[in-house]
């Protein structure tokens, strides 16, 4: 019979910030590490964890500015402080290899630690994480670095008079939930809800994100450099994409031909949470990848 005890809670640190991560037991099993998107957190990988626990030591960090970990205090959360936490988490853990599934932001941030300790990551899947399409970027590296900077600059601005948005009562951000996601369950977005918000000092609920998460670094590294980083991943890679996202598929753009040992399944009727939208066909998926 399996268990329903929940994970416990755990910190470590990461450039003087508290992170925390959540560990679902079974410490003799090969680890396998969860890493949510942005304006997420760990416990929205529950239901993944409940189905995997048994088969691996699974542990859910919540990224820096996130769920329960601390927020930067000069709001700094670009790709090197990612890449860097989430290399700190696999150092404290103290394992010589590790599995991972990220998502969205998690899946750039796996990424490139996948690319830049190849050694250290025995499979990997990422779901709609490899950032801004091609055009977008290009885009992005068009404007001079005058006006990239001006731009930065004006965006953490504006993000530091941005008040959090301030909902009456927890249902009412579960409402927001809802709309946000319209493929979710009750179920899920109740879940998601209870373990995203928190409640004010005037008993209103917010978000637990930073706002300063919205602002994209001014210092992120050139296209040909994040190229180089994916690569150089030598594991077994799997991708999973939502026909339904805004996420453009890299089969569309060109960018699954950077990875040598990818391959890439997209989902009808799914959105960019496509590991909640279509859950038992993912899990299909991952129990397949990953093997025994």
């Amino acid at each position: 019979m399996k268990s329903q005890l929940g994970p416990t809670s755990n910190r470590f640190i990461s450039q003087r910030l508290r992170l925390n991560y959540v560990d679902w037991g079974n410490p003799e099993a090969p680890p396998l590490i969860l890493q949510h998107g942005g304006r997420d957190h760990c416990r929205s990988w529950d239901w993944v964890a409940e189905e995997l626990r048994h088969d691996w030591h699974v542990i859910c960090p919540d990224l820096r500015g996130h769920g329960d970990s601390e927020w930067s205090p000069e709001g700094h959360y670009g790709m090197d402080a990612f890449v860097y936490d989430f290399a700190q988490l696999v150092h404290t853990l103290g394992h010589e290899q590790v599995t991972i599934v990220a998502h969205s932001l998690g899946g750039s941030i796996a990424t490139r630690f996948t690319g830049l300790f190849p050694e250290k990551v025995a499979k990997f899947v990422n779901i709609e994480g490899l950032g801004p399409p091609p055009h977008i970027r290009r885009q992005m590296e068009e404007r001079g670095i005058g006006e990239r900077i001006q731009q930065w600059i004006e965006d953490k601005r504006r993000a530091a008079g941005r008040t959090p948005r301030k909902y009456a009562t927890r249902k009412d951000a579960y409402q927001r939930m809802k709309e946000e996601n319209s493929f979710l369950t009750e179920e899920q977005a109740r879940h998601l809800t209870i373990h995203g918000a928190s409640r004010n000092e005037d008993g209103t609920w917010s978000w637990k994100f930073d706002n300063y998460v919205n602002v994209w670094s001014v210092s992120d590294l050139p296209t040909s450099d994040v190229v180089a980083l994916w690569q150089a991943i030598t594991c077994p890679m799997l991708m999973l994409w939502g026909r339904n996202s805004f996420a453009q598929s890299p089969a569309e753009d060109g960018r699954i031909d950077h990875f040598t040992t990818a391959r890439l399944i997209e989902y009808d009727n799914a959105g960019h949470w496509l590991h909640h939208d279509q859950f038992d066909r993912f899990i299909a998926d991952v129990k397949a990848f990953l093997g025994p």
